[in-house]
Order: C-alpha cells, then structure tokens, then sequence
C-alpha cells in the first residue's frame, strides 16, 4: 500500500514593521529568540522589514529562521509598535499596535479613518486587559524608570543653573548611558555621594512625590530607590518639617495615593475610591497643599479630561510668586499628557532633549533649564530611551497572545472571530466596523 501523504501544514504569516517615526525608537514588539520559539511551536511564519536602527540586527532575526522582507503585503497580520503610517495599511489587513486613538487623539483620526475605508482589524495593545480591566500588555514600567533617570539629570542641571553643586550632577540623560545597567550603576554612586558627603543644606530635605503606585510609578520607584532613603506618609510631611525631623545624607520619598490628590467636593463626604472612579467631577484635586514640600514631583497617573489637574497653572503662579525661590524644581511627567493632570505640560519633549522651562508668565514652554517656572521633563516615548530591556520585557509578556491572533478567523463575525476575552476587548475594529465597547470613538472621527 502506498504511503499516506502528510498532510501539508498551512501556517500564518505575521509581519513585523520596522519602527520609524523618530531616530530613538528602536523598540520590537517581538524579539528574534520569541520569534524563533513561536515559529518552532506554532503553526506560524514570520517575516520582518530590515532596520538599520532597530535594537537587534536583521542578521539576529535571519539566525532564528525570520524572513526579511521590505514588502509585507503577504503578511496578513502585522504587528508593530507605535502608529503605522497610512501607505502601509492594506485592505482587510489586521494590525497590532499601539495606536494612540481612544481618547480621540486628533494626529490619529485620519490612520483610524484609513483602516475603516480599507476594511482593517486594529488591536490595540493598550486594549489587552483581564476581566478587572488591568492591562496585560504594557511598556510601564520602562516608561518609569527611563523617566526617573532623565528627572534625576534635570534636577542636576537646575540645580547647576541655579549655582548649586549637588550629587545629581554627575548623572546622564537616559539615552547617554549604553544600558539600563550602567545608568543604574551611575546613579548608585550618586547614592553614594549622598550618603557620605551629604546635600547642601539649602536643600533639605530633599523629597520626591510620586503621584500614583501602578507600573509607571513603581518603575520610577525603582530608580528612585538606588539612592538613600526613608518614606513618608503624605499626612506626616508638614510635621517632618515643623520638627526638622530630617537628615542631609539621604533623600525622602512620598508616594501619592488618589484619595491624597483629591477629596470630595461635598463637605463631610468620605473619599470612596470607586465613586472617584465613576462619578470624579464629584472631587476636587487637593495635591496643591503637599507641593510646597516637593523638591521633585513625578507625575504617574494616566489622565482622561473627566479628571480633575492635580498640578494647576494658577496653582504655580500662586506658589512662585515672591522673592522667595519654591522647593519644587523638577516636575518629572511621565505620563505625559499634555494640558492634562499636570497643566504646565504644554508639549512634549524627545529624549535628545527632554525638559524645557515653563514660563509661568509667558504661558510657554521655555528652552533649558532656567527660568521662574519649574522645569518640566516631558519625554512621551520614554520606553524607548532603554530599548533593548523594553523589548525583552515587551516581547516576553505578548508572546503567549500570539498563537490566538494568529489562529483567529477574521472572515467571520467579530462574535465568531475565536479571538480570546483578553484579545477581543482590544479590538478597536473589526474589519473596518468599530466594536461595541468602541462605538463611542465615532464622535471622534465624525467631527
């Protein structure tokens, strides 16, 4: 009898797009050795455009069995991580990425509008959450420890400006260190520093606020806690100052829970985090009374408009009024919404260059580090600044969703798609239509 023929496996093509929308962003959604994992246990190809700048070489992908291919058009799923410029979408085509688009952002209207006219499937990594609605795919944390060292350096460099040697001096801009190792090697020397040498005593004590506790604020954390220090509690810091309860060798940390930042508009009202939640135009933003503590502040919350500004411009003009110089030096915003919670970031900045000057009576943003107004770090692809860490972290956390992307069936309807719970609610369109949970972004592109 002859012999049965094997039955040929029909694998899914997913293309990986180079990223190019600035020279820093040299991130992979996928790193070569995951790619070559996938492909050896999954019924997958995948095929990736050649990159001069990307953090691993084209030749590190080839090594692993990858394809490298300028064209994609073949690849029917292609993942990537920023937003994908127009020419590149083809029709019915399904794209993985961070697309910037769910509160509107006007720059990413016409991509959203793009993928709707070409009958596209976006998936928003952004989107990927468990049943809590906590993310499961996510840059945060490298977010908040590349953020930490570029606030560390502009507290070095006001400080300088203002005439001031200090121990913060000596350290770098996230991207002039070679590795996540070295900047953190760096700044515990200037830990080091701290501790054996002290800080002027202009400066003490030397407290950093952290606004909120999720990845971005335990990332920055991270860094911060390289130096020497001791935490406060929010409700003791005016008491540590009124007893000078304090050292020179070390820095001080307090970290901001919501019901620290806001407080019920209604007198006698409780805080109830859930209503903060639900109903926050019931609130009012009450951080105002603990910045005159803060030397820094980092901003670690992500904000939507139908929160209160935790960091006001009228508030700053109030507190920089009078000869007096203000503790506050260095807002660190790693969240980097512009005109949002912290309302003095006014732009946004590139690693080469990342912190201006708010002007506070210009209204503006001024370049370097001098000036009345505090100075701003306001880096919004910080990530990026530590690629090769960022990518492995990335990378790791979104294979184990590549097999069900691959295996969907987009023919079908969006409740027929297989897509797992995880992944359907990441679905911002399913072949050009909005989903459900979604169907709130019309009035955005309607306008």
């Amino acid at each position: 009898m002859p012999e049965k023929a094997e039955k040929k496996v029909i694998k899914t093509l997913i293309g990986i797009r180079r990223e190019d929308k600035n020279p820093w962003e040299r991130r992979v959604p996928l790193i070569p050795a995951h790619a070559g994992e996938l492909m050896r246990d999954h019924p997958v190809e995948i095929w990736t455009q050649p990159s001069a700048i990307r953090v691993f070489q084209d030749e590190d992908y080839r090594r692993e069995g990858v394809i490298i291919s300028e064209d994609l058009s073949a690849c029917p799923i292609v993942l990537a991580v920023k937003e994908i410029p127009l020419k590149f979408f083809r029709e019915e085509g399904v794209y993985v990425f961070f697309s910037h688009t769910i509160k509107g952002q006007p720059h990413n209207m016409a991509m959203l509008k793009q993928m709707m006219s070409l009958r596209c499937t976006l998936i928003d990594y952004e989107r990927i959450t468990d049943e809590q609605g906590r993310r499961l795919v996510f840059f945060g944390r490298q977010a908040g420890q590349a953020g930490m060292i570029d606030t560390l350096w502009a507290l070095g460099q006001r400080l300088k400006a203002e005439g001031m040697e200090s121990p913060f001096a000596s350290v770098r801009k996230t991207i002039d260190y070679a590795s996540l190792v070295e900047a953190k090697e760096s700044i515990q020397k200037t830990g080091w520093e701290i501790y054996h040498h002290g800080l002027d005593s202009s400066l003490t004590p030397l407290v950093f606020g952290f606004g909120g506790y999720g990845h971005v604020s335990q990332g920055a954390q991270e860094i911060f806690d390289l130096l020497p220090f001791e935490e406060v509690k929010p409700a003791g810091l005016k008491e540590m100052f009124r007893r000078r309860d304090y050292f020179r060798n070390r820095v001080y940390k307090v970290v901001f829970k919501e019901e620290d930042m806001v407080e019920p508009k209604k007198r006698g009202c409780p805080f109830n985090l859930q209503e903060y939640y639900d109903h926050p135009e019931r609130y009012k933003p009450v951080l105002s009374t603990y910045i005159p503590y803060l030397t820094v502040f980092i901003n670690a919350i992500c904000w939507s408009p139908q929160y209160p500004q935790f960091v006001t411009k009228k508030f700053l003009k109030t507190h920089y009024l009078g000869s007096r110089r203000p503790r506050l030096r260095v807002i660190g915003d790693i969240s980097c919404d512009v005109n949002g919670g912290v309302e003095c970031t006014v732009k946004c900045t590139t690693p080469a260059n990342p912190v201006f000057t708010y002007d506070l009576e210009k209204d503006e943003a001024m370049e370097g580090v001098n000036g009345r107004g505090p100075v701003i770090m306001a880096v919004d692809n910080l990530p990026a600044e530590i690629s090769l860490e960022s990518s492995v972290f990335f990378s790791q956390i979104l294979k184990p969703f590549i097999p069900a992307i691959a295996a969907a069936d987009y023919t079908k309807t969006f409740d027929q798609c297989m897509l797992p719970p995880e992944l359907k609610r990441a679905v911002i369109l399913f072949r050009g239509d909005l989903t459900p949970d979604h169907e709130y972004m019309r009035k955005f592109i309607s306008d």
